[in-house]
């Protein structure tokens, strides 16, 4: 053990990637369907291997992975974080607000009662409210104290102590207030408030776990028989008999010769006719009304999937009805949506709104003209545009420390790490606008955010390791009820506010609570409870805001207390 604790402190950057390990081994671990996941894994891997060796640890290091870190959040809720505050979208982007703004008076009030040192309030404030990044926050804060060193070094040890005693609660309170508590304390029932919200959705819900082994949509040709009602109509109103389930005929085979249909064109009995739509549409409708033929010449054309950026403000709050109905949608279908990140289900009530990203498919000439009536096709990006992020980085950092805002008696500067954070949300709203500007691919972003958080939280861990038994001790149990008070008044506030103020549904509301305090899991929770994915629609206004400002807290805990 003696060659093992100086072979650490001899590379430590060994040792952060063994306390990453251990974090990721450790947060997998699921007690009753709960786990601590890899970044408070991380952190307690950090303070395990803490406890027998003292690792020197780089503040710039972690600087430099915290402000990546931040810079990926910014740029991954960029697009949606304007959108969030218009529309609907409005009533969650309000509760967020207020939940995370109580979470902050909550854990000012706490941290003033108990008499903790700034430390010790940071992270009461990022453990209970689930907010790792205020961390980082805070440590910036710390450090631009006027105090001693060992002081400085002892308070940002002290975060990561007080943020490790209150996570557990933080995390477990949120996931069954949203999914237990919640619905208890306003008397509904999660099934049947799923049930009603997606009717006025028009959402159909299939049986969970289960998926169909065939396509969503497909193409199938049918002969007409003699008798048949659409022998001798034009191809418009044929297509027009069933406008709710969107059937359209591509292309017929007139005898030996196939030909390329237009609206005016008349069918007649005997040809055969390409149709495409919804499988089980299809089956339905055409399978009994028609003879189905194996025309593989026929059905043999090519057809395109694209993902594309919403961009046209002609399109923002449109129902996903409303826009099936337009001309230029013909034979184009939408196969998913997604909105900052998460899948939304996908029903006729649905509205479209700016950054969303839509899959379609169709044939080819029709995925391309309808790209351009929606936004811009989104194609891999295989290189990352490190002048953007650089600048960026830099630009939001240097704002951080000149911007100043009054705080009682006191000046308290922006931070560079919620300078950086505002810089990648702005780059990422921009390539809304601009889809060739700081482009970063997926990958990237993840990498960046995972391993940035990660590293940081466990360099964190290994700072607070050999002080963390005596912190512990200091801090006393009040520390732990203390950082339930602050996970759970927000959440009471939050409820009531927006059922009885804001008058939110009661679904959409939990969802919000959950994206406000920034915990996937609680939203998880409340679409597994309700049996329906629905909830993400208040999750994912409110979740951009919850970072933002949680993230902000750390900086503000800090001089308040100090």
């Amino acid at each position: 053990m003696v060659w093992v604790e100086q072979f650490l402190i001899k590379y430590p950057e060994l040792a952060v990637f063994l306390a990453i390990a251990f974090g990721y081994f450790i947060g997998a671990v699921k007690l009753g369907g709960f786990g601590l996941g890899p970044v408070t894994g991380s952190l307690f891997g950090g303070i395990l291997i803490g406890q027998f060796a003292h690792v020197p640890v780089s503040a710039m290091a972690k600087s430099f992975l915290f402000l990546l870190f931040l810079f990926g959040i910014g740029y991954s809720v960029g697009p949606q974080f304007l959108q969030a505050l218009r529309r609907d979208g409005i009533k969650p982007v309000l509760l967020a607000v207020v939940v995370c703004v109580t979470g902050l008076l909550t854990a000012i009030a706490v941290a003033k009662i108990l008499g903790l040192d700034p430390g010790f309030a940071a992270g009461l404030l990022s453990g209970s409210l689930t907010e790792s990044p205020a961390m980082g926050t805070a440590t910036e804060a710390i450090n631009a104290l006027p105090l001693p060193n060992a002081d400085r070094a002892r308070f940002i040890a002290h975060i990561a102590v007080a943020d490790a005693v209150c996570y557990v609660f933080g995390a477990v309170g949120v996931i069954l207030f949203c999914s237990v508590a919640g619905p208890r304390l306003l008397g509904i029932n999660l099934v049947e408030e799923a049930l009603k919200l997606e009717k006025e959705y028009g959402i159909i819900r299939t049986v969970t776990g289960s998926t169909s082994a065939w396509r969503r949509f497909d193409r199938r040709a049918y002969r007409i028989p003699e008798n048949a009602p659409i022998a001798g109509m034009s191809i418009a109103d044929a297509e027009a008999t069933f406008p709710q389930h969107r059937l359209f005929i591509q292309r017929l085979r007139r005898g030996c010769e196939i030909l390329e249909t237009t609206p005016e064109m008349v069918m007649c009995a005997g040809d055969i006719i390409a149709v495409s739509g919804a499988r089980e549409v299809l089956v339905a409708i055409l399978g009994a009304r028609g003879e189905e033929v194996d025309d593989r010449e026929l059905l043999d054309t090519p057809v395109a999937i694209a993902d594309v950026l919403l961009t046209i403000r002609e399109l923002n709050g449109k129902r996903i009805e409303d826009v099936a109905r337009e001309n230029w949608t013909r034979s184009l279908y939408l196969r998913s949506l997604s909105r900052g990140g998460q899948d939304i289900p996908l029903a006729p009530g649905i509205s479209l709104e700016v950054g969303d990203i839509l899959q379609v498919v169709g044939p080819d000439t029709v995925v391309s003209a309808a790209a351009k009536r929606i936004g811009v096709v989104v194609a891999p990006a295989t290189t990352t545009d490190f002048f953007v992020l650089g600048l960026a980085i830099f630009l939001g950092g240097l704002a951080g420390v000149l911007v100043t805002f009054p705080v009682g008696d006191m000046r308290i500067s922006l931070s560079i790490g919620v300078g950086t954070l505002l810089a990648g949300l702005l780059v990422g709203h921009l390539r809304t606008r601009f889809p060739l500007f700081g482009r970063i691919p997926d990958a990237a972003v993840s990498l960046m955010t995972a391993l940035g958080l990660s590293a940081f939280v466990a360099m964190t861990g290994l700072h607070a390791g050999p002080v963390f038994v005596s912190a512990i001790t200091d801090a006393g149990i009040g520390l732990l009820f203390g950082g339930i008070i602050v996970t759970i008044t927000p959440m009471i506030v939050g409820l009531y506010f927006g059922y009885y103020v804001l008058r939110m549904n009661p679904i959409l509301l939990l969802g919000g609570l959950a994206g406000a305090q920034t915990m996937t899991a609680g939203m998880a929770a409340v679409q597994d409870r309700s049996g329906s994915t629905i909830a993400v629609l208040g999750y994912t206004p409110a979740v951009p805001i919850g970072h933002i400002l949680l993230t902000t807290w750390g900086t503000v805990i800090v001089n308040v207390i100090a």
